[in-house]
């Protein structure tokens, strides 16, 4: 068995050049994750309501 638990993840959203997931650690943490192209951004769980809250508002 190893010794590094690896955290369980799940895709949210995809599309063909982009995909957010999310990943619950090991700690119990839930880390978001967006892949644009060759760039990733992480987020803390706070950080991600944040984000979904700014992304909400561009589309108005």
């Amino acid at each position: 068995m190893s010794e590094f638990e690896e955290p369980k993840t799940e895709t949210i959203a995809e599309t063909r050049n982009y995909l957010a997931w999310k990943a619950i650690e090991p700690d119990g943490e839930t880390t978001y994750h967006l892949e644009l192209g060759a760039l990733t951004v992480h987020f803390f769980e706070e950080e991600w309501d944040e984000f979904l809250t700014l992304v909400k508002k561009l589309d108005k």
